[in-house]
């Protein structure tokens, strides 16, 4: 007897596809024969919510399996703007690996992305196979076929994320029973292209779009946790971007534009964005929804449905700051971290110098100054010098205070720059009920900005310059930037879409399909370490010291350029021909021989 297994709940992070309230919490399904099951709408509705189920532990959970979000490591890690940071040299070095392009056929992201994706897959082949004509009695109903084109829409946004990294992968859209699959290009009875596979992926949200349902209005919250007309619209048009056909591109993403029914939100909500604060908000096209029950303790299942890693490996290093003294701890919540993202110093500069202390900026990014002087510590932390409570007090006397301050001697605050990462900090919100480190706002996969951005591209690709004005400048006057253009162009709509969308898994992809490859042809090979003087004077041995000011006797904090990575014999830095795509992992060329490595990986 033929079984199939749900990989649902107890299992994975779970996703709603029908309520954006946290308040659900579904039985495990277990494993159930084909014999007795496909056979209602109920057990659409179940199959369906398996499929969400698999593709949201792509976004949000980890299972227990890593400790990083292999969704954003791979999306992100590979980016110019963000070091993977940590404690030192080697911490969270899978991380680094991506970082500084010393990967191998082993690293563990890659390894569960791609895994993880063709479960997901597989999921939404389950539902599409068993349900394309309906029930087995009783043909198409109403939620065979929402179910069937919720599913296709999965399908198609995975495949672009497995086109985008690997080039031609795996072509399967049906549950394959027997035989091993091929490189799409190289599979004999039915061979696609990259651009192929994109077009497809294009076709397949077009054709799945009559029978998804549509966003009522801006605050549907519902809408934003399933697949919709919006949705589907936004990956046509992202792919066919990728697939250099811009008029088709623009065609798309403008069908979202003017359905009306999404919004960015104000400037002073933009950090809402990326807090719990702004789960299911106007400007959502899709977020993987993270449901809770108060009933669940924080070790019985919530880790394994929470981004609880995530505020691990990202939140700021508590012990790298004097003792008690850990300048983020109060927005925290008391969170902790182990630093594993720094700013690099250009982005930071680069994005100042365009927005000043926007809403946008002000969300995103935070001097170390800023950090350290401005923000609120607890009345425990005391300056011994004065007997004062720290947050009382002035401004000199905070530059003077060995209270506060980064204390580690050794690697300070590694990987970062004078700008300090702030968007991607768990607020107190964020844990809410479940304390420290597990996360629970949704964790965005498109939202109306990139929609904008998007169609700013297809619009200068198609010499529709007043419209791409009108794209960029929505966004730039939603920022509350200083900066906004009187004329668009690529340059400007790049460094606009890295300001907007910086850690929400564009960057890598942008840089790879513009060719912007310089900076990451350097990764790796000088990382900064962040220090304060009043707890480590510069040493004879340290190279390349910057002070934030300018000089040492203004400044407290001063940067040292180290490269490690090259001291360990390392070979670092992005390599095109090798680095454009990612390689097939390891236990999938050792168990499959059709599938044909990516070039420089052989």
């Amino acid at each position: 007897m033929k079984k199939i297994v749900f990989f649902t709940l107890a299992t994975f992070a779970l996703l709603a596809v029908a309520s954006c309230e946290k308040n659900l919490d579904i039985p495990q399904k277990g494993v159930t024969a084909y014999e007795t099951f496909y056979k209602t709408d109920e057990d659409c509705e179940a199959a369906l919510t398996a499929a969400y189920a698999q593709f949201a532990s792509n976004v949000v959970s980890q299972n227990g399996s890593s400790i990083y979000t292999h969704y954003k490591a791979c999306l992100n890690n590979c980016g110019d703007d963000m070091y993977a940071a940590g404690s030192n040299f080697g911490d969270n070095d899978f991380m680094a690996a991506l970082n500084e392009f010393r990967y191998d056929t082993g690293n563990a992201p890659i390894e569960h992305l791609y895994q993880r994706l063709f479960m997901a897959n597989y999921a939404c082949n389950l539902v599409i196979d068993n349900f394309k004509d309906g029930l087995p009695e009783g043909g198409p109903t109403a939620t065979t076929k929402r179910a069937v084109a919720e599913a296709r829409t999965i399908r198609a946004y995975i495949y672009f994320l497995l086109t985008a990294l690997w080039d031609t992968p795996p072509f399967i859209d049906h549950v394959i029973t027997d035989g091993l699959p091929y490189n799409s290009d190289k599979d004999p009875e039915n061979p696609m292209s990259h651009e192929d596979l994109l077009k497809w992926v294009a076709a397949e949200c077009e054709a799945a779009i009559p029978d998804l349902e549509e966003r009522k209005s801006t605050s549907d919250k519902d809408a934003t946790v399933k697949m919709t007309k919006g949705f589907a619209w936004a990956v046509e048009g992202k792919a066919l971007l990728f697939a250099k056909d811009y008029a088709g591109a623009k065609t798309a993403l403008k069908k979202v534009i003017d359905s009306g029914k999404y919004a960015l939100v104000p400037g002073e909500k933009y950090w809402e964005n990326f807090h719990v604060e702004g789960d299911c908000n106007e400007e959502k096209i899709f977020e993987a929804n993270i449901e809770y029950n108060s009933g669940i303790g924080a070790w019985s299942g919530m880790i394994q449905r929470s981004t609880w890693m995530e505020a691990n490996i990202w939140n700021w290093r508590s012990d790298h700051f004097v003792a008690g003294a850990a300048p983020q701890s109060k927005y925290t919540g008391g969170v902790d971290g182990w630093g594993g993202l720094g700013v690099p110093q250009w982005f930071g500069d680069e994005f100042f110098a365009n927005d000043g202390h926007s809403y946008r900026f002000d969300a995103t990014l935070i001097h170390v100054d800023d950090a350290v002087y401005g923000m609120e510590y607890g009345d425990a932390v005391v300056d011994d010098a004065t007997g004062k409570k720290v947050n009382d007090l002035t401004l000199e006397q905070k530059k003077a205070s060995k209270a506060i301050g980064i204390a580690d001697p050794k690697d300070g605050l590694y990987g970062q720059s004078f700008w300090l990462p702030f968007k991607q900090l768990v607020r107190a919100t964020d844990a809410g009920a479940y304390g420290n480190n597990v996360r629970l706002n949704n964790n965005v996969v498109m939202r109306y900005a990139e929609v904008l951005l998007l169609y700013a591209e297809a619009c200068l690709q198609t010499n529709d310059a007043a419209q791409a004005k009108w794209a960029v400048n929505e966004i730039q006057k939603r920022a509350g930037s200083k900066t906004i253009s009187d004329n668009v162009d690529m340059n400007v709509l790049k460094k606009e879409k890295s300001y907007e969308l910086w850690l929400e898994g564009s960057r890598w992809l942008d840089l790879l399909r513009w060719g912007d490859t310089d900076r990451v042809k350097k990764a790796g090979q000088d990382v900064p370490k962040l220090f304060d003087k009043l707890h480590r004077a510069p040493q004879s041995t340290d190279q390349g010291i910057k002070w934030e000011n300018g000089t040492e006797a203004n400044s407290r904090f001063y940067t040292v350029s180290t490269h490690e990575a090259i001291d360990a014999k390392w070979t670092v830095g992005f390599v095109q021909g090798k680095h454009d795509f990612f390689p097939y992992p390891t236990t999938v060329m050792s168990k499959n021989p059709n599938i044909v490595q990516n070039p420089g990986w052989e």
